[in-house]
């Protein structure tokens, strides 16, 4: 299509007039993904995060002993610590009070000087003013001299003045700062909290900061839970945090290994114990912000575990001469380590944080942790000497999961194509339009198979219950032939070696009978992907299919219910018109016809899936632990703690 002429001018003439400049709070406003990673339900908890980091810092720096967030039941929160309060005073740059400097003008706080924080996990000193922004009224009360200092703000710009007025005489020693905002419903998609993972954020931040204590209240969630209020306070800081890590687990040596230092201005801390699992559980911290992608100070733990336990081995003679060294793969299986460094100047990739950059800190790191473990190995050689006996087994085990994997992968080459023989594929090639039901049992499967799409549809019928993976090692759980025809029919393959683009379907739909063994199975099958392909859960391509429990029918009206309730309800309806009703229940997949299964399961347009979606890291793993594991009692303990949550038990 031919461009009018006026427009062709207007689009030559592009001048320097045309660069649009967006400046301060708006900004903020225009573009709160830049700043707070997103506007849905996580943004809305980074506001909360902001704050709190506020008072964590006036901890690190030895101001602060308590942090109160409450949620109120409008959905404002309200956040309060017991620091030094903002400054109140007139800021020589900016001729405002520093409460209002740092409340309306990004990059301005107390932690670049060096002098305020001398550590501080807020490394872009936007988040005050950055919730400002984002929130329709901000009230900030700071407590210092006797006083209360008070000052409102709507959408990053000031309402009233500060002003200032005498506390009463009970309340003369009161000092810190209250920080009462609402976010923005134009901005967020919604306005809804997460009372258990903003709980388990703060339990964290307890664990991060021995001593400090964090209370955490919500009139928003009372309806929904049975508890709105929980408190924590840790004396035994990330040692505490390891053990709770480790609860459902046997381990391998009494108290976790722990080490504090101050190396050149950094200070390290790592704790460490080795259990009786097959997975590595290594979580990283730096100036409590939480480095999911590592960096520079696991680096340094990693090399210092690694070159100690071969040392300390060899010269035990645990490995003799001529035997391979262990690996760090070796060295890290079984191990529950926290890791937390407090730094002057971090160098975080991204404003997501993710990842420390600090080169100088993995020597710090190395040479702490070594120094530590070598320590306690020599003053405990028991305890030495299971670990290495672990590490050890470990090293078999991968060279015997190697050669399970390469002869999968010979075997499938043999077999030319190398998919399942039970596995029925469907036609299209495309993975973003296919579709792969895992099935329990053959009966189930069959019915699938012919009440499927051919198209897009994959139907693998599973036999018997797969293996429970976290009781078993790698190269047992490549032994399982369900197992491995779950990963050959996926075909991205598993651990590290997990490769997202070769993926054969975007949908993997576990799909087992709606009863005890059905539940089982189901379990089994998310233990599974949740410790050998948890990318396939991040990226949001697992799911569970959801076949009804009941069809009711009066007269020629038929109706599938898929919970008891509303089973309840749909009786009533049906018997509004004294029909005759009859009730039939589904206790297996086989029970239902091909067109049944289709119709309520497996059909696009009317069927349920729901999607499984990970939690907090901590706390998933440490379900699937206390679930799966060996350790009989913190799972007595947890179904004795949820009996009454259980809505619909079938036995």
């Amino acid at each position: 299509m031919a461009i009018d002429q006026r427009e062709r001018i207007e689009a030559e003439n592009y001048t320097a007039a045309d660069i649009q400049v967006l400046e301060g709070m708006e900004a903020v406003r225009r573009r709160p993904g830049m700043y707070i990673g997103s506007t849905d339900q996580r943004g809305l908890h980074h506001l909360i995060q902001e704050i709190v980091d506020n008072g964590v810092d006036e901890f690190m720096a030895g101001q602060c002993t308590r942090l109160t967030v409450h949620i109120l039941a409008d959905g404002s929160v309200r956040v309060e610590d017991d620091g030094r309060g903002i400054p109140v005073d007139i800021h020589p740059k900016t001729g405002v009070s520093a409460v209002e400097t740092v409340m309306t003008t990004l990059h301005a706080g107390g932690k670049f000087g060096g002098k305020a924080y001398t550590v501080s996990g807020g490394l872009h000193g936007v988040g005050a003013s950055v919730v400002n922004a984002l929130s329709t009224s901000t009230k900030v009360e700071v407590y210092r001299d006797g006083n209360v200092y008070t000052q409102e703000f709507s959408k990053g710009e000031r309402t009233t003045d500060l002003t200032s007025e005498p506390v009463d005489p009970s309340m003369a020693d009161k000092k810190g700062t209250v920080v009462t905002f609402m976010p923005d419903a134009d901005i967020f998609e919604s306005i809804d909290y997460d009372f258990k993972e903003l709980a388990q954020r703060f339990k964290v931040m307890a664990y991060l900061n021995k001593g400090l204590g964090i209370s955490f209240r919500s009139d928003w969630h009372q309806s929904l839970w049975p508890s709105n209020s929980v408190s924590y306070y840790f004396d035994g800081g990330i040692s505490s945090f390891v053990r709770n890590l480790n609860e459902g687990r046997e381990v391998m040596h009494g108290d976790p290994i722990y080490v504090e230092k101050q190396m050149d201005g950094t200070l390290v801390e790592a704790a460490l114990q080795y259990n009786d699992s097959f997975n590595e559980h290594v979580y990283s911290f730096a100036n409590c912000v939480n480095t999911e992608d590592g960096g520079s100070h696991v680096t340094g733990f990693r090399a210092a575990l690694t070159r100690i336990l071969n040392d300390y081995a060899r010269k035990q003679k645990l490995i003799k001469d001529g035997e391979p060294n262990l690996s760090g793969e070796d060295t890290r299986e079984g191990l529950t380590a926290v890791i937390s460094v407090k730094l002057t100047d971090p160098q975080f990739e991204g404003q997501t944080k993710d990842k420390l950059g600090n080169p100088e800190v993995r020597n710090q790191v190395e040479g702490a942790v070594a120094e530590a473990l070598l320590y306690y190995l020599e003053d405990h050689p028991q305890d030495g000497k299971r670990i290495i006996e672990k590490t050890l087994t470990a090293q078999r085990a991968r060279e015997a999961a190697r050669k399970a994997r390469d002869l999968v992968i010979r075997k499938n080459a043999l077999d030319g194509g190398g998919l399942p023989g039970k596995l029925a594929d469907c036609s299209e090639k495309n993975p973003e339009l296919c579709e792969l039901y895992l099935v329990e049992g053959d009966s189930a499967g069959g019915t699938a198979k012919m009440g499927r799409d051919r198209a897009t549809q994959a139907i693998l019928p599973l036999w018997g219950k797969i293996l429970n993976v976290e009781k078993a090692r790698a190269d047992k759980m490549l032994e399982h032939a369900a197992i491995r025809a779950i990963i050959t029919a996926i075909g991205a393959g598993l651990d590290d070696e997990f490769d997202l683009s070769k993926l054969r379907y975007h949908y993997i739909i576990i799909m087992t009978d709606a009863d005890v063994d059905g539940s089982h199975i189901r379990t089994l099958l998310l233990t599974f992907f949740f410790r050998h392909m948890p990318e396939l859960i991040r990226n949001g391509h697992l799911y569970i299919a959801q076949p009804p429990l009941y069809r009711i029918s009066a007269g020629k009206d038929a109706r599938y219910v898929y919970t008891e309730a509303e089973r309840e309800t749909t009786l009533v309806q049906l018997n509004g018109g004294k029909r005759t009703t009859q009730i039939q229940r589904y206790k297996g997949l086989g029970e239902m016809n091909a067109s049944q299964l289709w119709e309520t399961t497996m059909d696009p347009e009317t069927r349920t899936l729901l999607q499984v979606s990970l939690g907090d890291e901590y706390g998933d793993d440490r379900i699937f632990s206390i679930l799966m594991g060996d350790v009989v009692e913190p799972r007595k303990n947890f179904i004795q703690a949820h009996a009454l949550e259980v809505k619909n038990l079938d036995v």
